[in-house]
């Protein structure tokens, strides 16, 4: 489907800001949430020549996306996804309560199109029914399910997030680190939110509010003791990660956190590309196909980790 292209402002007053508004507040219950969410994911188109393969990962349902014919192990050779230089592992955003493959699947394969790589999108478990640590048990299944039984070596995984996906994202990379002694290729963090029990400094913004996000890292956090490796990984030991991405807005809500972050992974030694916009919100990414400005961020996350996966060399200057 042709893309409908949006001046950012004229988005973020008359749809964005409006719509996330009313779907994301704090005291809806959170199945409505959810079925409004997949609503509002159907005019966040996908590319034109994206493949969706539906399959089990880490024993939970998800979707292999790709780019038809535009799995390069060069810049120049298409290759069919199994044999491609690497592949993404993306765990979507939504408080650790909603989100779906639903609602990122546009996302997804926006990122496989820019990165010429497969990317599975995982549909790991919500709390409240499944507090923590179950998303992230299913985010750690599914790296080991792409090691052992696909085929892909650690160091050809990035694993990429928004928002609580981010924060999950951050959280697996330490348990690969501390319980596998593995190190994906890189890690490509939208927005991440490292640490719930940290409560935002202003009210609201474009997308989120404090009273909702209040209540998603209590449904998170469940039974569960704040201070368990996991919870926060922005409070955790930062050393030893792969090479980052984050991005985040200047007027979002959780850009201190990411700020907090990307000062904690520079002064752990960790590599980090910081890309800040002025004028969008919170993952604006997912609506990349109606906002030139936010097509354009997500394509910084996947220069970053198409160059992760498949460094140029030589051959590919010739």
């Amino acid at each position: 489907m042709r893309e409908i292209t949006l001046p950012a402002g004229l988005a973020r007053v008359a749809f964005v800001g409006p719509l996330f508004r009313f779907a994301l507040h704090g005291d809806m219950p959170v199945g409505i949430q959810r079925a409004l969410l997949n609503v509002l994911s159907r005019v966040q188109f996908m590319p034109e020549g994206s493949v969706v393969q539906h399959l089990q990962l880490g024993g939970r349902p998800a979707e292999r996306i790709f780019a038809e014919a535009a799995i390069p192990t060069s810049r120049t050779n298409a290759v069919p996804p199994e044999r491609a230089a690497g592949a993404v592992l993306y765990l979507h955003g939504g408080g650790y309560v909603v989100g779906s493959l639903a609602t990122h699947r546009s996302l997804v394969a926006r990122l496989a199109r820019e990165t010429s790589c497969a990317v599975y999108n995982l549909d790991y478990r919500l709390a409240p029914e499944h507090p923590f640590p179950a998303g992230l048990d299913d985010a750690e299944a599914a790296f080991l399910d792409l090691v052992n039984n696909v085929g892909y070596r650690p160091d050809q995984i990035c694993i990429a997030g928004d928002s609580a996906g981010g924060g999950l994202a951050l959280a697996l990379a330490q348990r690969l680190r501390d319980n596998h002694q593995l190190t994906p290729c890189a890690l490509g963090l939208i927005a991440p939110w490292g640490d719930p029990r940290q409560p935002p400094t202003a009210d609201r913004d474009t997308i989120l509010n404090r009273k909702w996000i209040a209540r998603c890292a209590a449904d998170y956090l469940g039974d569960a003791d704040s201070s368990e490796p996991g919870y926060a990984p922005l409070a955790t030991d930062l050393t030893g990660l792969p090479p980052t991405y984050v991005q985040a807005d200047v007027d979002e809500l959780l850009h201190e956190q990411c700020a907090q972050l990307v000062a904690g992974l520079r002064e752990a030694g960790v590599h980090v590309r910081f890309t800040e916009t002025r004028g969008l919100w919170h993952v604006a990414q997912l609506q990349a196909a109606l906002v030139a400005e936010a097509a354009l961020t997500l394509s910084g996350l996947a220069d970053f980790l198409r160059e992760a996966i498949q460094p140029v060399s030589i051959e590919d200057l010739r």
